[in-house]
């Protein structure tokens, strides 16, 4: 919220957009920092930040919406799971890790080895695991 004079604006945070879509506000920060601008793809910057928080005018929802509907690969919803990725999860699941904390793991792997594919990565995070 900024304040000018005694008008109030009102932004969407990161937990607004993600209500916006039904999706988790952890979505919509992976989507910043694995489409951030310069990259094919770029997640609409914020209108203002505010202690390091974005926010979006409501009136960019249907911008925010657009470029949703045009991500690459399975698109809005994501479907289910492959089946590499199920038995990360499950594997994950057994070691203690929650899936938030599977999917960091997969999403810094990723990172930092962009050569390979999810299936590939998650077999090599399983392999290391059963050693």
């Amino acid at each position: 919220m900024v304040v000018i004079g005694a008008m109030t604006e009102r932004y969407l945070g990161v937990i607004g957009v993600a209500e916006a879509f039904g999706v988790t506000r952890h979505a919509v920060h992976k989507w910043r920092s694995r489409y951030p601008g310069g990259s094919s793809h770029p997640f609409p910057e914020p209108d203002v930040e505010i202690d390091g928080a974005p926010g979006w005018s409501p009136d960019r929802l249907e911008e925010l919406m657009n470029w949703r509907s045009t991500l690459p690969g399975r698109g809005a919803g994501g479907g289910r799971p492959t089946a590499a990725r199920q038995d990360y999860f499950r594997e994950a699941e057994a070691r203690g890790l929650y899936r938030d904390e599977a999917e960091r793991l997969l999403d810094a792997l990723a990172e930092e080895f962009p050569e390979m594919t999810e299936a590939e990565a998650c077999a090599w995070i399983i392999d290391r695991w059963r050693d």
